[in-house]
């Protein structure tokens, strides 16, 4: 599932809220027994996540909130995963300020990748998950 903000648009608790109810929808249709086997979902401290709009809807969905540290980047998936070889991929790409060619560039790369690509992601997240929560 991929969404992208209309630009100068800010994502609020119940914009978050309605993407969780969104992702719901589609784990339902795409990943059959997802929901049975349970949902966690690790998110960072913004606002937008910790809102009790998002909250309640995560709740509803019947998703298991982790915990995360007040800043941890290191946690953030799409930093240490994902970011990087994007960056990477439209290195050297001539992008004017048309966000269509940008948003088709984001869209290339993410199909391109094969689900081991998403597979050893998930579980790099999982061992520095696992890592924090010795931590604390």
């Amino acid at each position: 599932m991929t969404n992208y903000l209309p630009k100068g648009s800010m994502v609020t608790g119940a914009y978050y809220a309605n993407e969780l109810c969104e992702l719901h929808e589609a784990l339902k249709s795409k990943r059959r027994g997802k929901l049975r086997r349970g949902v966690l979902l690790l998110h960072d401290n913004a606002p937008a996540h910790t809102s009790g709009t998002a909250t309640s809807t995560a709740a509803e969905c019947g998703y298991k909130l982790l915990p995360h540290p007040p800043y941890s980047p290191d946690l953030a998936s799409s930093d240490f995963c994902l970011f990087p070889l994007l960056k990477q991929h439209q290195h050297g790409g001539q992008y004017e300020s048309d966000d269509d060619v940008i948003i088709q560039s984001v869209e290339d790369f993410l199909h391109e990748q094969d689900e081991l690509f998403y597979q050893t992601g998930i579980q790099k997240l999982q061992k520095r998950w696992i890592k924090f929560t010795e931590i604390m």
